[in-house]
């Protein structure tokens, strides 16, 4: 069922969608200035549900993409949002009448709010992962079949392009090129996809969980209780580490944030290795959890998520694993999403909260 989005529930949805990031997805701050911004002068936003998009319709999905670490100083504008989905409508030749998230992330689940505001269109309570990936090539609808392109992408000071790919991997990797000499964070409009493609294959109801989260973080502290367990409930996740970060190793390289956390407690060590996200989370070097399911790191009291760019020595922090859309567990998406994909020579160790490793 529709429902409406204005700036008094922006901050919740933003924290939610922080939290279902992984760390990645760009700082929710960012996020939610920019939506706030945007429903103020223009107004709330219809939200409809995958089931509720005519089949006819035109839909296309609006990011960023980069390192978080840059967007940080190099804050986009709303003009910088919608000036990639009005170039792909140029290609398209027919006009984009429905706007979706990519993934969750801080930043990447608040900015399609912002273009469906300043465009006056609704939004498709819906994403193509279920969490954050640092590739765009890594959502579901590349599993179904859709193409990434035609995509559009834009910068800071008003370049445009718009790209025509024989493949997602081949969009990744040209358009990964383009952000890089472009800035290393940029906006970009992706996915284009008629309405019938849109329920079989995206992830339903991502801002609908991402305000549920947020609420019931925002919930927890007014209560006076821990809204780490009221967070990792609403994921049907478990804590599997509680410490202080002791060591953060990052560099921006290729237009992503790479590196690894260290975080120490109770005489054991945790290590967070991330590309953007985390990607993999070992305790005294023996893997807990890995991609494709998810590990966020917490505030230790409060709850806020902490973002791979906002990891820093000496904070208190607790890291809370949950599982996965189950189709990022099939083979064909472990070898697009899983840890030998990135590098690590371990299998996809799949959490169901009864690993006994994290007893």
């Amino acid at each position: 069922m529709s429902w409406t989005l204005d700036a008094d529930q922006i901050d919740d949805l933003a924290r939610g969608a922080a939290v279902l990031g992984t760390g990645g997805g760009g700082d929710p701050y960012i996020g939610a200035l920019l939506a706030k911004q945007a429903l103020r002068e223009r107004g709330p936003v219809t939200v409809l549900t995958v089931d509720e998009v005519p089949a006819d319709a035109q839909v296309a999905m609006v990011a960023m993409m980069g390192a978080p670490t840059v967007m940080v100083e190099k804050v986009p504008s709303l003009a910088e949002v919608t000036a990639p989905l009005r170039a792909m409508e140029e290609v398209l030749g027919r006009p984009v009448t429905h706007v979706m998230c990519a993934e969750a992330g801080g930043v990447n689940s608040t900015i399609p709010i912002a273009a469906a505001a300043m465009l006056g269109l609704p939004l498709v309570d819906a994403d193509g992962m279920g969490r954050a990936f640092p590739e765009l090539q890594m959502v579901l609808p590349t599993l179904s079949g859709i193409g990434a392109s035609p995509l559009a992408i834009g910068d800071d000071k008003g370049n445009t392009a718009v790209l025509s790919t024989v493949t997602n991997n081949w969009a990744e990797r040209i358009a990964r090129t383009a952000c890089v000499e472009m800035g290393c964070s940029v906006m970009i409009s992706l996915f284009p996809m008629k309405g019938d493609e849109v329920a079989s294959s995206m992830v339903p109801n991502t801002l609908a969980l991402c305000l549920q989260i947020g609420r019931a973080i925002t919930r927890a502290r007014d209560a006076n209780v821990d809204p780490v367990v009221a967070a990792t409930e609403v994921l049907g996740g478990r804590e599997i580490f509680t410490g202080k970060v002791t060591d953060v190793e990052r560099k921006t390289s290729t237009g992503f944030a790479r590196g690894r956390a260290q975080v120490t407690g109770d005489g054991d060590e945790l290590e967070l290795n991330f590309q953007n996200e985390h990607l993999m989370a070992r305790r005294n070097g023996e893997v807990l959890v890995t991609t494709p399911d998810l590990i966020l790191v917490l505030e230790h009291d409060s709850g806020e998520p902490i973002t791979t760019e906002g990891l820093r020595y000496g904070q208190r922090v607790r890291v809370v694993a949950a599982p996965s859309d189950p189709r990022w567990h099939d083979a064909e998406a472990l070898a697009m999403v899983g840890p030998r994909y990135f590098g690590y020579d371990v299998d996809s160790t799949r959490f169901d909260c009864r690993v006994e490793a994290m007893a």
